[in-house]
């Protein structure tokens, strides 16, 4: 038998908790771009859903919240897509609100495809069942109007933490992946603005209930 992963202790703390829980229970996971939000939630929703059956736990990417590409464009926002400007947060708070508040119907939660670099409305689908929602994205934690709105909609809230240097390499082979960039765009990319965009999350570490450090990428 294998030994537990040091991380399987805390969700099983965090499903506890959730157990206990009279209403429906929000995880936020923050942190860097490329820090391994999206492992992480794999994982809480995975263990939680291997417990109590299919449907009791559900995540909630950030990402579905990007303004389109030609939004961006008309806003000349285009070559920073990831900054908090470049999300409607204002939608995300919405969409929050019901999350907590309505647990009779089914809460329909935009995707985002990674490939086309574009969201993709309703893809994701609240259950009344589902118990536990894990929200996962860069700015959950930000105190800037807007997004200072979505930490008290957070029942409990993660930071996935990661080294500079890691998340450089991390991000660079993500922004390669993509396929319509070239290297020096690629760079340009992930120095200017992915880097500089995880620098501003890293302030938001202290508003969280848990620090996670991190060697896996998303």
């Amino acid at each position: 038998m294998s030994a537990p992963a040091p991380g399987d202790a805390l969700i099983d703390q965090l499903l506890a908790t959730v157990d206990r829980s009279p209403g429906r229970f929000l995880l936020g996971i923050a942190g860097p771009p490329g820090a391994g939000k999206s492992t992480l939630a794999s994982a809480v929703e995975s263990a939680a859903n291997a417990r109590h059956g299919p449907g009791f736990a559900v995540v909630a990417p950030m990402d579905g919240f990007h303004l389109s590409n030609e939004e961006l464009e008309t806003l000349g926002l285009r070559r920073v897509k990831g900054a908090p400007e470049t999300f409607d947060v204002g939608g995300l708070v919405d969409v929050l609100r019901r999350v907590r508040e309505e647990r009779a119907t089914t809460v329909l939660w935009p995707g985002f495809d990674r490939t086309r670099e574009e969201t993709v409305p309703g893809a994701i689908g609240i259950l009344p069942e589902t118990r536990l929602v894990v929200i996962e994205g860069n700015y959950l934690l930000l105190d800037r109007p807007g997004w200072r709105e979505v930490r008290p909609l957070l029942d409990e809230a993660w930071y996935v933490d990661a080294t500079a240097e890691d998340l450089r390499a991390r991000l660079l082979v993500r922004a390669l992946a993509a396929g319509d960039r070239s290297e020096a765009q690629a760079v340009w990319h992930v120095d200017q603005s992915d880097l500089q965009n995880a620098k501003l999350v890293a302030g938001t570490k202290a508003a969280a209930d848990q620090v996670w450090p991190t060697a896996v990428t998303e």
